[in-house]
């Protein structure tokens, strides 16, 4: 048996009203009873991968070590491989979950993959009714026989690291001395994240320009804190992943400039 794990790190798109969070964290209670399970989220949009992917690598520089369990699936009981992967040259933790590019930013971020297996060997899986809950049949289990010291190998065939499906998070870029970025993200405050580092400005002073849609352009200025912006001002705030930020102060930028995630936004120096 290989070292265990005492913690998993559960992130999904099911939500709170239904029972399928509950269930998943008991199968895994009853097969590990020692091992805390951790809610990241279960509030992604459903089927949106793009915001679990975004989520999860948001998050998980700062997850304890162990096991990462994360289900947004809108591809369950097809051809899709469901995977473990393990990060971390001694296998300090292992992402669980399907192969659709929900885990590869958040794998990456942990320095890449060492190991993978497609979680075929169905011994660690629960016997279900039907294939639309691998959830409940399949990731949590293997989840909770990971923090219990099976070794990866024993869950599946193993499988090369670049045949994983790749990320699906967008990149910004440098466009005849503009900045073409997209929003990433829009919290719960209406903070609007862009897929820009603050780096990428830095030259250009405490005033930017932003343009998106046809025809729509402001001002926005640096600022360190929300609470420097005057009323109605939009800022560019650093925030707390380190990426720029539109935001104003005690108001949801998202509502005031009608930007929501996946939206274009070019950055340039004010004229």
């Amino acid at each position: 048996m290989a070292p265990g794990h005492e913690t998993i790190s559960f992130l999904s798109d099911y939500g709170i009203v239904d029972e399928f969070v509950g269930v998943v964290k008991s199968v895994i209670r009853s097969m590990a009873p020692a091992v805390q399970v951790i809610d990241i989220t279960h509030e992604i949009a459903p089927h949106d991968l793009r915001a679990g992917a975004l989520a999860l690598v948001r998050a998980v520089q700062y997850l304890a070590p162990g096991v990462v369990l994360a289900v947004v699936d809108p591809g369950v009981g097809t051809e899709r491989r469901a995977i473990a992967v393990e990060v971390g040259e001694s296998g300090e933790g292992v992402f669980v979950g399907p192969d659709n590019g929900l885990l590869a930013s958040a794998v990456s971020m942990c320095g890449g993959a060492q190991r993978a297996v497609s979680l075929t060997n169905a011994e660690f899986h629960l016997p279900g009714p039907a294939a639309t809950f691998d959830g409940r049949d399949i990731f949590a289990p293997v989840a909770a026989h990971l923090c219990n010291g099976v070794d990866l190998a024993e869950l599946g065939d193993l499988i090369d690291p670049i045949s994983l499906r790749p990320g699906i998070l967008p990149l910004s870029r440098d466009e005849d001395g503009t900045i073409i970025g997209e929003v990433l993200w829009v919290d719960r405050f209406g903070n609007i994240q862009l897929n820009v580092d603050p780096d990428e400005i830095e030259a250009w002073g405490d005033r930017v320009s932003v343009r998106w849609g046809q025809s729509e352009v402001r001002t926005a200025r640096r600022a360190r804190t929300y609470a420097e912006l005057k009323p109605g001002e939009v800022g560019l705030v650093t925030d707390s992943y380190g990426l720029l930020s539109l935001a104003f102060d005690r108001l949801s930028a998202s509502d005031q400039l009608r930007l929501r995630a996946g939206d274009g936004v070019t950055l340039a120096p004010p004229v």
